[in-house]
């Protein structure tokens, strides 16, 4: 019968001598047990749960919660609208939604049909009613000149646009229509990171 007991080696002065450095202390080395297995870092952790800790995202925010957009600008109904146009007068700064926007647009296109029936309901007046329609028109276009301007601008600024941009109503029908797009666009989530500064409009 065969001796198997020194397996390949036919004697044991023949099988490898290891010397005491190579043999770790403690527990076996692993690689000698599996020399197949991987060794992979360990995940930490958690004490009480015995479940691995996550790393805090880099980004800043759970990518699995869905994110709002900051400090957005109300939307507003007619009335209010109206008493925000006239009481940011001036305000150049911030921003305004598109119901502050276009609820105002409504407004001018309203004053606009009351003095155009004004002037035609007087056509048999002794008062000439162009006269009396330019001039009202006139006053309106003035009294609203500025606080229209300040309104377009914080518009524009609702959607991470410079107020420059306003200049685009210089350039006809094409300018025009650039401008058309601009106002009908949704808030910007960062405009009020970079327009939210010095004398803000009130929002009631």
């Amino acid at each position: 019968m065969p001796n198997d007991q020194w397996g390949p080696y036919k004697t044991p002065e023949d099988q490898p001598q290891r010397s005491a450095s190579d043999i770790p202390q403690g527990q076996g080395n692993s690689h000698e047990q599996n020399p197949h297995a991987t060794q992979y870092p360990q995940q930490p952790q958690d004490q009480q749960s015995g479940r691995g800790q996550y790393a805090p995202n880099p980004c800043g925010y759970d990518p699995y919660t869905p994110q709002q957009v900051g400090h957005p600008r109300p939307r507003v109904s007619f009335p209010t609208a109206v008493r925000l146009f006239f009481k940011n007068y001036a305000v150049f700064n911030g921003r305004a939604s598109r119901s502050e926007f276009w609820w105002v647009v409504l407004l001018n296109i309203l004053v606009g049909a009351v003095l155009g029936g004004i002037n035609g309901g007087m056509g048999g007046s002794t008062t000439n009613p162009s006269t009396l329609y330019s001039v009202l028109s006139l006053v309106w276009e003035l009294a609203t000149l500025v606080p229209r301007i300040a309104l377009g601008v914080r518009r524009l600024h609702d959607t991470n646009r410079s107020g420059f941009n306003l200049f685009w109503a210089l350039l006809p029908v094409v300018g025009w229509i650039v401008l058309l797009v601009f106002y009908c666009q949704s808030s910007h989530p960062d405009a009020w990171r970079r327009y939210d500064n010095g004398t803000l409009p009130v929002e009631e």
